[in-house]
Formats: structure tokens, C-alpha cells, sequence
């Protein structure tokens, strides 16, 4: 199992929006995209967290070139940012 993390930077008044824009992009992430298996949010006072569960690091790489990420996701998250996203990924061991 592979872990994508992306760490985003988002004022609190930004927050609301970002919470709609996973919802409107969870489903179609674990049903469209390939190696999906999970996408979770955590909103912590920092920072707002999405992590995604792949089967491997080669599908979470490959979801980052995607349109419904590049497009869609990076799009609608944009204008809500104070900073670039930390974006990783991990192999579980």
C-alpha cells in the first residue's frame, strides 16, 4: 500500500471551501481513479491534510499527472492556498 499526503496550507476562513472541494472529489477519485483505495481530510489547526491510499507508489505518482488532479482538484484549491502544497509519498512497509 502506497500513502500520498498532501499538506495544504489553508487559512481558517478558506477552510469551509476546501472541506467542499473533497467532497465533491472523493467519489470520483476511489471510483475513476487507478490503485485507488482510500482518500481521507484532516483539518487540524495548522494545516488541512488529504491523504490518499493507492496500491502502489507508481499509481499515486501516476494520479498526480491526471486531469481530474491536475484540472479539476488543483483548479478548485488554488485560490484558497497561502502556500505551495507539500505533497509526498510513502510505501507502507
Amino acid at each position: 500500500m502506497a500513502c500520498l499526503p498532501i499538506t495544504l496550507q489553508i487559512p481558517p476562513a478558506n477552510r469551509p471551501a476546501a472541506v467542499g472541494v473533497y467532497q465533491r472529489y472523493k467519489a470520483p477519485f476511489l471510483e475513476k481513479i487507478s490503485g485507488a483505495k482510500s482518500k481521507d481530510l484532516l483539518v487540524r489547526d495548522e494545516d488541512v491534510q488529504v491523504l490518499h491510499g493507492f496500491e502502489t507508489t507508481q499509481q499515486a505518482r501516476a494520479y498526480l499527472k491526471t486531469d481530474p488532479f491536475t484540472a479539476d482538484v488543483v483548479t478548485a484549491l488554488k485560490p484558497l492556498l497561502d502556500a505551495a502544497p507539500d505533497v509526498r509519498i510513502y510505501q507502507a512497509a
